[in-house]
């Protein structure tokens, strides 16, 4: 992607407002339609998560699991090992929060089609606060051996990101998002599991971004002087470390986003791998242990400092340390 593409244009001032979990919820049909393999549970969320799209559809493929997050684990993995490609959904801090033994001992050891859907992740959740804000979710399941991990920055790339995980096989996980959110990507922007795309290029600092946070590191490069280049790391399991070492390798440092823990998170992923392959000055913005809060998404966002704001300052720190 060209920088005019995202940079000047009116997705920045006046974008379309749609939660990610829309996109899920649309990218189920759309996988269901072309497969009839394709199964879903739930966990008595089916309205929140979107789900219910494919429940009214497809009710025979359908199955409410009720409050048992646990035992959706594993229904999910014996339905996969007989064939079938099947998504479980759930709040994150519920799924891959509660049952993440049972993900791990019948979905990721065993290898099976299972995609793991958290929902109202991140403190954008807003009013329900601390017990209902994911914050770790990305950690458990960047660990976990098997799993891809997927953070799809708007409603149309989370429809895009359930079409392609119902196309691959084994465990994957992707996250979503609560609040409505800015729609920056079109159904004509590439995307491709395993693959980063580059949103904005520039030649002084290098911006990774996953999630609805890439609207804000947007936002923070079009009001700089600098020349910022803008990463959308919707894949942050398998890392595309060739996208990130060639920008890096330009720009000479770099700043990280996202709506998570700052340990264990995509931040650190992207650290691990360049103090492997290329040190450089690396800020990362995320959140600082500690548990999230109740309030409006907007607030949470300025109070955790994750917005554009916060991302100009972190530019301006790295500079200086390159």
């Amino acid at each position: 992607m060209r920088k005019e593409a995202y940079l000047h244009s009116k997705v920045l001032s006046k974008p379309e407002m749609v939660p990610t979990r829309n996109g899920y919820g649309e990218g189920l049909l759309e996988a269901g339609k072309k497969d009839k393999d394709v199964v879903v549970l739930c966990a008595d969320l089916s309205e929140s998560t979107r789900s219910n799209y494919f429940q009214e559809k497809f009710p025979e493929r359908f199955v409410e699991v009720g409050v048992a997050e646990q035992n959706m684990a594993s229904l999910a993995s014996g339905m996969a090992l007989a064939g079938k490609t099947v998504f479980i959904s759930s709040y994150a801090v519920f799924s891959p929060g509660r049952n993440n033994e049972q993900i791990r001992t019948t979905i990721a050891i065993n290898d099976v089609n299972v995609k793991i859907v958290g929902a109202h992740a991140g403190v954008s959740v807003g009013p329900d606060g601390a017990t209902h804000q994911a914050l770790e979710d990305i950690a458990l399941m960047r660990v976990m051996p098997n799993m891809k991990v997927l953070y799809p920055c708007d409603a149309e790339e989370a429809r895009k990101t359930t079409v392609a995980a119902a196309s691959i096989k084994g465990p994957v996980y992707i996250r979503l998002a609560r609040a409505e959110t800015p729609v920056i990507t079109t159904k004509k922007t590439p995307f491709r599991i395993g693959r980063a795309e580059v949103f904005a290029e520039g030649k002084d600092v290098t911006i990774i971004a996953s999630g609805p946070l890439v609207y804000e590191a947007l936002k923070a490069a079009n009001g700089m002087s600098n020349s910022i280049e803008v990463i959308n790391l919707h894949t942050i399991k398998p890392l595309d470390e060739k996208t990130i070492l060639r920008s890096v390798k330009k720009t000479g440092c770099v700043v990280t986003i996202e709506e998570h823990q700052k340990a264990g998170g995509m931040g650190s992923a992207v650290a691990e791998m360049l103090a492997q392959n290329y040190p450089v000055a690396v800020e990362m913005i995320g959140v600082s242990d500690r548990f999230g809060e109740s309030g409006n998404p907007e607030e949470l966002l300025q109070a955790f400092k994750l917005t554009a704001k916060d991302i100009t300052k972190a530019v301006q720190r790295v500079i200086k340390r390159k």
